[in-house]
């Protein structure tokens, strides 16, 4: 396998969001910049694709032309219980739907024309001194070298950046699915739908489509002999407003997108020699709608380091001891907050009684959105 000989200041391993931003701005603060993406542009992937407004700023500052793009404003929120009752809401700073199939090649376009090199259907196989000067970077490409190494890989940690991991055998284990579909629904309104072990949100995105992304349990696949369809009609179909979707709405797929083993637990933001960004750092729960808006935020807490470091004003464990901190002042309410709601969501009686309970108390409900979201940067 031939060496690249060039040293690259730095490689940053997939192309999500997270990566994507973060080479955009590394590139435009003239550094040259090398991402690996195992798949191709454009693709689907499962998301709820809904952004907080939070970022609105962020990307147009970018170059992508949001203005442009005939995006829907979210401002409204519902959430329903397995009984049907529904909790209305305003969503504070409210969000916008696009579908990542847009987004991610929009930043794939703009990081291109900004002189990252991006290689795609490129899967990074293996990482050699990563702690060092110079790390080694294997892929099905070739070999190539950088003075530093970032992580936006997603939930799924290669085998060369994976933490012993001693909890997440304790933790549930969760299935996400993803449609796009037609169907009937105020596009200012992103609604979410709690079942037994399990919610689903849907809202609008670009192209007159709405997304249907669900996250359950794997028992409740389990219990229906692995048949997702036997399921979605045995367990999800029991919320009457979640059933009227699945049964009154234009499927645009033939079949969905499907993830599984999913969990949610700490993760670290530097690990085995590279900074982490994105689920890759940390996860927050599905029903918060905010962890595109993470993903952002980290790549410009981390790219408003990079020139103290790239100039030697700190070194690379200053580097990565601010990221740390930063990231936990930026996020571990968030998480925190994110897993706490989790617990009362996806069952029968106490999601009920949560949502009658928030339904007469909506500076609560408000409050509670405001610790999932943060504020614009």
């Amino acid at each position: 396998m031939e060496l690249d000989n060039k040293i690259y200041p730095c490689a940053i391993i997939g192309g999500g969001l997270g990566g994507l931003c973060l080479a955009i701005q590394l590139a435009r603060q003239g550094q040259e910049v090398i991402l690996f993406e195992k798949n191709t542009y454009p693709q689907h992937k499962v998301c709820g694709e809904y952004i907080s407004m939070e970022s609105w700023g962020f990307l147009q500052d970018l170059g992508l032309p949001l203005d442009d793009l005939d995006l829907p404003r979210l401002t409204q929120l519902g959430i329903s219980a397995e009984s049907g009752f529904m909790l209305n809401s305003t969503l504070p700073l409210g969000g916008f739907g696009i579908s990542r199939y847009t987004l991610d090649e929009q930043l794939c376009q703009l990081a291109r024309k900004w002189g990252v090199t991006v290689l795609e259907n490129c899967k990074v196989l293996d990482v050699q001194n990563a702690d060092t000067a110079v790390a080694e970077i294997t892929t099905t490409m070739g070999k190539y070298q950088a003075n530093l190494l970032c992580g936006s890989f997603g939930k799924y940690a290669p085998s060369f950046a994976k933490a012993p991991d001693k909890i997440a055998n304790q933790l549930p284990n969760y299935i996400a699915v993803k449609y796009h579909i037609e169907t009937d629904l105020a596009p200012d309104r992103i609604e979410l739908h709690n079942f037994q072990d399990g919610y689903c949100g849907v809202s609008k995105v670009d192209g007159n489509r709405y997304c249907l992304c669900y996250l359950s349990k794997s028992s409740n696949l389990q219990r229906s002999a692995n048949d997702l369809k036997a399921m979605e009609e045995a367990v999800l179909y029991k919320n009457p407003l979640l059933k009227k979707y699945f049964t009154q709405s234009t499927f645009l797929y033939d079949k969905p997108l499907v993830i599984s083993n999913v969990y949610f637990h700490p993760k670290d933001t530097y690990l085995n020699g590279m900074l982490m960004l994105g689920d890759a750092a940390g996860a927050i729960t599905p029903l918060c709608g905010n962890g595109m808006s993470m993903a952002m935020r980290a790549s410009k807490l981390l790219a408003d380091l990079m020139p103290a470091y790239v100039e030697g004003n700190i070194n690379k464990t200053e580097l990565v001891n601010q990221y740390s901190l930063a990231w936990k002042a930026n996020f571990s309410t968030r998480i925190w907050a994110g897993q706490h709601l989790q617990h009362l969501f996806g069952k029968k009686t106490s999601t009920h009684l949560a949502l009658k309970t928030l339904h007469y108390a909506p500076a609560l409900t408000r409050s509670l959105i405001g610790l999932t979201h943060g504020m614009p940067f």
